[in-house]
């Protein structure tokens, strides 16, 4: 898809969050039918622990990296915070998040396969974007692609700034969006204990 003006990068983006939607709810169908094969109780218990803190860190993540682009995305090449180490720390913070779902079945195997869906999905998202970015920005980002990993951040590259503008209404959507990943606690939880029951069906077991 060739995304030549805002226009085309602001549809783009409605139809993006509406699959991911789709993608997020169908995952977690899927997890309802998925279970720890631990037989420790207490390995799985820690690895959701765990999970609960990777999905904290994904939600700050997301907020930190809101503060230095929020309302801006689309109008200027933002190189200072998470994105002088990634061009796209959102994307990465939404894996981590993914990856802490996952967790939330006990599961280090589901934790590492939906991580690695969505590092897919994003991967597509990414270049489709990146297309839009050299045709509006041209030489700016063809520098900044050269200079900063597309994903995996680079820690040394990091450059900070000393103040930062913000739109809150913009911060408030990010946080709103990240605690999405939180209702995957209760939802599994309960899942498990239906399982547990026999109400719901187990059709696969990882570690």
């Amino acid at each position: 898809m060739a995304l030549t003006s805002p226009k085309d990068m602001a549809r783009f983006q409605r139809r993006r969050r509406i699959v991911l939607a789709v993608v997020i709810f169908l995952i977690l169908g899927a997890l309802l039918t998925v279970r720890s094969a631990w037989a420790d109780n207490w390995t799985h218990e820690y690895i959701e622990d765990f999970g609960i803190g990777v999905i904290v860190l994904a939600i700050l993540g997301r907020m930190w990296c809101t503060l230095y682009i929020g309302g801006r995305k689309s109008s200027e090449i933002v190189r200072l915070g998470p994105y002088s180490m990634s061009r796209n720390p959102l994307y990465v913070f939404s894996t981590v998040g993914a990856f802490g779902i996952g967790m939330m079945t006990g599961s280090l195997t589901v934790a590492l396969i939906l991580a690695v869906l969505c590092y897919i999905a994003f991967h597509f998202v990414i270049i489709a974007e990146e297309g839009y970015l050299e045709t509006v920005f041209g030489e700016t980002y063809l520098a900044y692609k050269r200079q900063v990993p597309r994903f995996f951040p680079n820690l040394r590259l990091y450059r900070e700034s000393d103040v930062l503008s913000v739109k809150s209404s913009m911060l408030y959507k990010t946080l709103a969006d990240g605690l999405v990943f939180f209702i995957s606690y209760p939802l599994l939880e309960f899942a498990e204990y239906l399982q547990s029951v026999n109400i719901l069906p187990v059709f696969f077991r990882f570690y």
